[in-house]
């Protein structure tokens, strides 16, 4: 792998394979966490309480670990599918020494509790992976963030669970040679899954890939990889000239900040790159209201993007403990109109009932009613006729309504679709997306 630019991992937790499965023996719902810690912290292993945490989030799929300091007890939570959840609390104490253990393997200065400090390490296990650490300043203390980067997160684009014609369009789509496709959504959506799915299906010995991120979150062969290091100046728009100068065929933008960056970015997809990047906005539509005022021309604008995409993360209802309910009038009556934007022969034969999933819990998954996600997902392809639209300055709404009646599938109406699958429930849908007014 040749990497442009490589994070400096500083430390190392090297767990055995027979480690793991004793570990993965202990930790089999995330209630058995806070127990097997209090045994560690009790015999002042911090080490091993250190790894132990770090495995039990691995086991549990977690995305990150929080610690939170309080004014008498420090709570450990666990963000599970999204959705933080309370694992263990601790004494202030036996938090300071794992603190010190934690800042030492990141690299954070140990002395330095006034300031945010950021760092990373590595994970020597059955799957190696790395941690990003943030620590904080807060009123009781420093309260740290761990996020796993688990190589084994990292899906193909033929499980993000795309519906079929989703799938043949973003198939057709990353094979352009050049242009730019922009995956938009919040924080948390997924949206660096489904470019590193993006990038595992064009990957091929004859094609030059480069990313700029911030920051690296997944390390993947024959890929050239840079991170973005603002303190020395070497930011997006600084990395992406760079880039440009490097032959490549194709680019991983981790996310397009300023002008400046849209420009260059633009301008590589409209001279020959295929440009991957993602943006900040609610749906597909504002993928071009939001590059307008970031000050990026219409004239660059419409011959450039490709596709835009908008997307969440839903979580899946638990199938051990999952319930039925029949839907009320207003919910059937929401799924009735929604199916209408959808093909005949796609379309889901609904009478005057409909049965659907309720969330309702049990010790597999925590009491949450919830086990795993899904990805949601709306497309807007941009042809001649959107084309000429962009070049009017239109707002999201006129871009919206020309992209349904091309045919696009709202993400609501994919969530609907997956309630009907039985994959999730209208409150989970609800919590992720609007419904429509009217």
């Amino acid at each position: 792998m040749s990497d442009i630019k490589r994070t400096k991992l500083t430390g190392e937790v090297k767990i055995s394979e027979a480690e793991f499965e004793k570990i993965a023996s202990q930790v089999r719902v995330s209630s058995d966490v806070a127990v097997v810690l209090k045994e560690y912290l009790t015999d002042k292993d911090t080490t091993k309480a250190v790894g132990f945490l770090l495995i039990s989030a691995i086991l549990l799929d977690a995305s990150d670990i929080h610690t939170e300091p309080g004014e008498e007890q420090v709570r450990i939570r666990f963000r599970i599918d999204g959705i933080l959840q309370d694992i263990a609390v601790i004494e202030p104490s036996a938090y300071e020494t794992l603190l010190s253990r934690i800042k030492l393997l990141s690299g954070l200065k140990l002395n330095v509790s006034d300031r945010p400090q950021d760092g990373r390490f590595s994970v020597e296990t059955k799957t190696p992976m790395e941690i990003r650490t943030s620590s904080l300043p807060s009123e009781h203390g420093e309260t740290v963030v761990l996020r796993i980067l688990n190589p084994g997160s990292l899906i193909t684009l033929k499980d993000l669970g795309l519906r079929d014609n989703l799938l043949k369009l973003f198939k057709k789509e990353i094979k352009s040679p050049n242009g730019m496709i922009v995956v938009t959504g919040p924080t948390g959506s997924g949206k660096t899954t489904t470019l590193y799915a993006f990038l595992q299906e064009i990957q091929r010995p004859e094609i030059k890939v480069i990313t700029i991120e911030d920051p690296i979150e997944y390390h993947v062969k024959g890929i050239s990889q840079t991170q973005v290091q603002s303190d020395k100046g070497y930011d997006f728009a600084t990395g992406l000239k760079a880039i440009v100068r490097q032959d490549p065929d194709v680019i991983l933008v981790g996310e397009m900040r300023d002008l400046e960056t849209v420009e260059i970015a633009l301008q590589a997809a409209l001279t020959g790159h295929l440009v991957f990047s993602t943006l900040h906005t609610n749906d597909a539509a504002g993928t071009i209201t939001r590059l307008m005022s970031l000050g990026a021309k219409t004239a660059n604008i419409a011959p450039a993007i490709n596709l835009a995409i908008a997307q969440r993360l839903i979580r899946k209802v638990c199938k051990k403990s999952v319930g039925k309910r029949n839907a009320s009038a207003e919910e059937l009556k929401e799924i009735k109109q929604a199916l209408k934007a959808l093909p005949i022969k796609e379309r889901p034969k609904i009478g005057s009932s409909l049965s659907v999933p309720v969330a309702k819990g049990c010790k597999e998954c925590n009491d949450t009613g919830y086990k795993g996600r899904a990805g949601l997902f709306e497309a807007i392809a941009i042809d001649n006729e959107l084309s000429e639209l962009i070049l009017e300055s239109p707002s999201t709404i006129a871009v919206q309504r020309m992209a349904e009646k091309k045919g696009m599938i709202p993400i609501r109406t994919d969530g609907l679709l997956r309630i009907i699958e039985g994959i999730t429930t209208f409150e989970e849908l609800n919590r992720v997306t609007e419904k429509e007014s009217g």
